[in-house]
């Protein structure tokens, strides 16, 4: 299927927006709003948002991408992941606005994009985002990361024996093991505790993704510090329970694949994954 490109221009809170909104040749259903994480514009690692813009497009999918007030060629203060709704909320209308027949908006996120998307939704409950695309979503902490890398990485070192034959013979600083005892210290420690009135954003991405009524795709990678941290929280914090068990979640793990899905057999299996959950997604909305 043909589709077609062209930059957009919307405003947002005084200051003007750029996006490249990617249009298939037929009327679509279903609209993509890509939520960028940061700091980074539209294009992604690797081109990876424009070869799957490209890609959704030909397929039948209206695509948006779209740079953040403050980022790439959009105007306005620089802001954070957690800062971001009101840009998505006009994504998401200028996107609307652009290709009419658009009903149904999946938010596609990629470490904090994935965060961000799940904080626009518990900030909003819009009822116009009907499926939410996560891979490797961030939910680092000091805790968490420390917890993270005890299990994966401490452990299976100290399993070594080039590990203790460096440490008896002196090669091995003796930093090391005071940094081990450090983090596995801080992750038994209640290292998640906020002063501020507001709950912190990993909570409030864990009611988000438990009241989602939607479909919800997850993917992760294998060799990511980020995937593992996730799923270590998703797993053991109690404001995540059932999260992994949610009834409308699709999980694949990319063994192989690192944060950012470098290779081009990755991106395209991310491009295929996203392209056959939409189309399963799209096929219940029109039932």
């Amino acid at each position: 299927m043909n589709y077609t490109e062209e930059a957009v221009r919307f405003g947002c809170g005084g200051s003007t927006l750029l996006g490249v909104l990617a249009r298939p040749e037929t009327d679509a259903e279903t609209g993509v709003i890509v939520v960028v994480g940061g700091p980074q514009y539209r294009v992604g690692s690797h081109r990876q948002f424009v070869l799957l813009s490209r890609q959704l497009a030909s397929s039948g999918y209206a695509v948006l991408r779209f740079d953040y007030r403050g980022m790439g060629d959009s105007e306005g203060m620089q802001r954070t992941f957690d800062t971001v709704s009101t840009d998505v909320a006009a994504a998401i209308g200028i996107l609307q606005n652009q290709v009419p027949s658009v009903k149904r908006i999946a938010l596609w996120g990629l470490c904090d994009g994935a965060s961000a998307a799940l904080l626009y939704f518990h900030e909003t409950h819009d009822p116009r985002v009907s499926g939410l695309c996560l891979l490797n979503p961030w939910v680092r902490s000091v805790a968490s990361l420390a917890k993270t890398q005890v299990k994966h990485y401490y452990s299976r070192r100290l399993l070594q024996k080039e590990f203790w034959y460096k440490l008896i013979s002196g090669k091995v600083a003796l930093r090391a093991m005071v940094d081990f005892v450090q983090k596995t210290r801080l992750a038994a420690s209640s290292a998640n505790q906020h002063s501020s009135d507001k709950q912190p954003f990993q909570k409030r991405m864990a009611a988000a993704w438990c009241a989602f009524p939607g479909d919800i795709l997850l993917l992760l990678s294998g060799e990511d510090y980020t995937a593992k941290e996730f799923l270590e929280v998703a797993s053991t914090d109690d404001s995540w329970k059932g999260a992994l068990t949610h009834p409308s979640l699709a999980r694949f793990d990319l063994q192989s694949a690192d944060h950012t899905f470098s290779s081009d057999a990755l991106r395209a299996s991310v491009a295929n994954l996203t392209l056959e959950w939409l189309t399963v997604v799209a096929s219940q909305h029109d039932k």
